[in-house]
């Protein structure tokens, strides 16, 4: 199943949504299925390539912009999702943000 298969089962605006979807990109950027919510992108081998491939993939999924700064400050999926999450809440259903 591909991301964007998985992108239409779940709900991307919802905190556990998008923790799902962010772990499973970390999980294929880093190449390491074992990754989970709790994994730091640093501590699994994360460099700023692989920070612009996951913030352009989540991007793609939920159609607004995501700065590259949050993987960085937020190096979790779990955090990063709570933060991309408060992001989403601030636009209007359907809106996009470029």
């Amino acid at each position: 199943m591909t991301v964007q298969d998985q992108t239409l089962a779940r709900d991307l605006r919802s905190v556990a949504g998008l923790t799902e979807l962010i772990t499973v990109l970390y999980q294929e950027a880093l190449g390491n299925e074992g990754l989970d919510e709790h994994a730091d992108f640093f501590e699994s081998g994360g460099d700023s390539l692989t920070a612009f491939q996951i913030t352009g993939r989540i991007q793609e999924a939920v159609d607004t912009e995501i700065a590259i700064a949050l993987v960085f400050t937020y190096p979790t999926p779990a955090e990063l999702a709570e933060v991309v999450a408060e992001e989403l809440a601030d636009l209007p259903a359907g809106a996009t943000h470029e």
